[in-house]
């Protein structure tokens, strides 16, 4: 258990806010993604019909061998199946950490933050979880938290054991041959079609669950990275969402985040 309460955060909002507004800075208790996200049912609501449409889909897509969300990747039918979550809007919110740090984000606040925080589950992701453990699926969790190093430390990426316990937390448990962070392996940038491929040399990935565009579709981002060869625009992730129509709520499921995402950045 964390040692420091969520109360400290609320206390505070007042004082952040209050700095905001005189900066004429962003001020979250006037964001309407990060106040919907907090407050409204309607966010609970569809985290809870994401999850339990994944967890109805779960036999079918167990049992026809020839199932790959994977688009065009053609697991063999031989391989254990396996689904992929992302981890942050996904797994365990992260809203709090949005009304409380002060801007701009660096990786650095979100994991000091997570670190004295106790994390609060996205609705229906710990049922989703145990059915799928239940029914032989192996499941991991790849983010885009980046391993850096800490001052003081030899670990090269202290952000991986931040980043189990919040998993934990939320009553999931998992150990770190199953969480991939970014930059854990020289090769795992920040797109993730990296990592699910490494996975899909083991397994036969069923689903894909995130709240990003990039936890699905190759090259979704504007910034560049391999072996993506050209930056995203909103009229290439509008085309991708055309050409992968048929996976939407079919193997791949996204749940909303109006607050942060590669969305953000496409023109």
């Amino acid at each position: 258990m964390r040692s420091l309460r969520l109360l400290t955060a609320v206390v505070y909002l007042p004082i952040l806010s209050a700095c905001a507004t005189s900066n004429h800075a962003h001020d979250p208790n006037h964001d309407l993604g990060i106040q919907w996200v907090k407050h409204a049912a309607e966010y609970e609501a569809i985290g809870t019909q994401v999850y339990r449409k994944a967890e109805q889909d779960l036999p079918r897509f167990v049992e026809d061998k020839t199932w790959d969300a994977m688009r065009g990747h053609g697991a063999p039918s031989s391989l254990p199946a396996a689904v992929i979550l992302d981890i942050d809007e996904t797994v365990v919110s992260n809203v709090d950490f949005q009304l409380t740090f002060e801007r701009p984000f660096e990786n650095h606040k979100l994991d000091t933050w997570s670190s004295n925080y106790q994390s609060r589950p996205i609705a229906g992701v710990r049922s989703f979880v145990e059915a799928a453990r239940a029914s032989g699926v192996t499941v991991f969790f790849v983010t885009n938290r980046p391993c850096e190093m800490k001052s003081g430390s030899d670990d090269p990426c202290p952000q991986k054991q931040t980043t189990i316990d919040d998993i934990r937390e939320v009553g999931i448990d998992v150990d770190a041959d199953h969480v991939m962070l970014s930059g854990q392996r020289s090769d795992w940038d920040r797109e993730k079609l990296v990592r699910r491929e490494y996975i899909a040399k083991t397994h036969r990935i069923i689903m894909l669950i995130g709240d990003d565009f990039g936890d699905f579709v190759p090259c979704a981002r504007t910034k560049v990275v391999a072996p993506c060869t050209v930056a995203a625009t909103r009229a290439s992730r509008t085309a991708a969402l055309e050409k992968y129509r048929d996976f939407w709520g079919n193997g791949w499921y996204i749940l909303p985040n109006p607050m942060h995402g590669s969305w953000t950045s496409a023109e």
